[in-house]
């Protein structure tokens, strides 16, 4: 049950902070709050706002189901960061502002760190992954946990996403019967409700970029090592990331800025002091000037309505100084990339899920994939809707000096990076890579499971350990659509600088309407 505050929703109109209600994506939410705090709001009245609009908005009304729970110290977080403003500390642009975190990773505090698990329900830490520590260096609020579609996506092919058997199933704030996609659907969701100021996701394979996009809000993958993974509930050290889920580019990069650095405990960030940077202070209206970006068309998929949009995003990319270059076959020499792709995960998840639980919090009973395996099949609720097909088959893996891996890891690495996103960029003689994000939200379905259509642009960025993009481009049916911006390895700033750009000249992004279905939309 979520920790929460009994406040009246009167708060949300009767207040300075009634501004909350449903600020313009495109209005940069850190900065508005930082000058409100400027003129006497609070940073504890900030939090308490944000208390009630999830207790109105996700545990009743449309009931969005997109929050775990929320940490019983946040107003006592808020006081200290309001004590410390009073007295002339300010740490940055995050002070006093409140953050959803994933509830794969790690926050010091009462609240259980569970990947939607009940063999996870106890995993209580009282440690902070080291993003969180930065974040909280940096002055933000770590105010609940969201959601997530259970083991990030990982446990089976039939899966719905959004559904775990600690939260529940994840709704769309746009079309409540609509999915969120996966695995950060709560981060998704809650961000497009405006549940907090600020959320964090993880990726493997479009875990930030698709539920961003389906829920019409920015997400950023970032280069693999400028975040660290400490304390992170793993499928794959090849392609596990952080990072930041927002209403806009903006916030997106000033978090991004709080949470990069390197840590010892993670040899992939090694080099990630030496590339961050502070990736908010170029961000600019005039930045596609002079950029090529390299169009690829065999990447937008069947739907004429999502060609349109995408069609209409590149007209205005032009509009904005770019110099569009269209790129035929972005799949040429891929072959085997998802086969590769999948033996990597597989095997990685073993180990590392292994790994992470030997170091769990000792009340917690399961100790090894194979203990998780056997929890759930003792669990009704685990597998009420679908099975552990994809467990059954990590456990029947090798380790990671199986031939058979360190054969597919060179070849995924090979084909996603130099021979994938990299040649695409030197051959077309581009600055960056743009296509649909994915397709419109499919109707959530628990029987049956996930229902994708449309494109996905998430596999070679996530393959190679690129910078990738979402930012709204449009809507079908009240349903968001992103567009993807994709770089090569340590380009996070270029492909923020762009999505910014494109940003001040996109259409609007879809504000929640918190509807029932298209059908009832329609019927108006």
């Amino acid at each position: 049950m979520k920790t929460c505050f009994a406040l009246t929703i009167t708060l949300l109109i009767s207040t300075p902070a009634a501004a909350y209600t449903s600020p313009p994506p495109s209005i940069s939410r850190v900065d508005e709050l930082a000058a409100q705090q400027a003129k006497g709001l609070s940073s504890e009245e900030i939090v308490r706002q944000y208390l009630a609009r999830i207790a109105a908005i996700d545990d009743a009304g449309p009931r969005l189901n997109a929050v775990i729970a929320t940490f019983p110290d946040a107003i006592e977080q808020a006081r200290r960061l309001d004590a410390e403003r009073k007295a002339g500390k300010i740490r940055g642009p995050l002070h006093g502002i409140p953050v959803l975190v994933k509830d794969n990773i790690e926050v010091a505090g009462p609240i259980a760190t569970t990947a939607g698990s009940l063999a996870l329900k106890e995993n209580i830490t009282g440690r902070d992954a080291p993003i969180i520590a930065r974040l909280r260096a940096a002055g933000a609020i770590i105010l609940g946990k969201t959601n997530l579609s259970e083991w990030a996506n990982i446990r089976s092919g039939d899966s719905t996403s959004g559904w775990s058997a600690v939260g529940g199933l994840t709704r769309n704030p746009h079309m409540l019967d609509r999915n969120t996609c996966g695995s950060s659907s709560g981060s998704g969701s809650a961000a497009a409700a405006d549940l907090a100021v600020l959320t964090i996701g993880t990726e493997t394979d479009g875990s930030i970029v698709c539920p961003a996009s389906i829920n019409g809000v920015v997400g950023f993958k970032p280069t693999l090592g400028l975040v660290s993974r400490s304390l992170i509930i793993p499928i794959s050290h090849s392609q596990d990331t952080a990072g930041p889920m927002t209403r806009n580019v903006r916030d997106a990069a000033l978090m991004l800025t709080a949470m990069a650095g390197s840590d010892p405990a993670d040899p992939a960030t090694e080099e990630a002091d030496r590339h961050k940077t502070d990736y908010a202070a170029r961000l600019s209206p005039d930045a596609l000037k002079g950029m090529r970006i390299g169009v690829m068309r065999d990447r937008v998929g069947s739907n004429a309505r999502i060609a349109e949009h995408f069609n209409a995003a590149i007209e205005k990319l032009k509009l904005a100084g770019a110099e569009i270059v269209d790129i035929a076959d972005s799949r040429k020499g891929l072959e085997g990339l998802g086969e590769a792709e999948f033996e990597i995960l597989m095997t990685e998840f073993k180990a590392g899920l292994n790994a992470y639980l030997a170091k769990a919090a000792p009340a917690v009973k399961t100790r090894t994939l194979e203990e998780i395996i056997a929890f759930n099949k003792a669990s009704p609720a685990e597998l009420r809707w679908f099975g552990q097909d994809l467990f059954d088959l990590a456990q029947s893996k090798g380790g990671l000096d199986d031939p058979k891996y360190v054969e597919a890891s060179a070849k995924a690495k090979r084909l996603a990076g130099p021979e994938g996103i990299d040649r695409l960029l030197r051959d077309n003689k581009v600055d960056l890579l743009i296509a649909p994000t994915t397709g419109v939200a499919w109707k959530s379905d628990l029987v049956n499971g996930d229902q994708y259509a449309g494109p996905s642009a998430s596999q070679l960025p996530a393959v190679a350990g690129y910078p990738h993009l979402t930012v709204p481009m449009g809507q079908i049916e009240g349903l968001p659509l992103g567009i993807s911006f994709i770089g090569t390895a340590w380009d996070d700033e270029r492909i923020l600088r762009a999505g910014y750009a494109f940003e001040r000249v996109a259409p609007p992004a879809p504000q929640p309407k918190f509807a029932a279905s298209i059908e009832e939309t329609v019927s108006q």
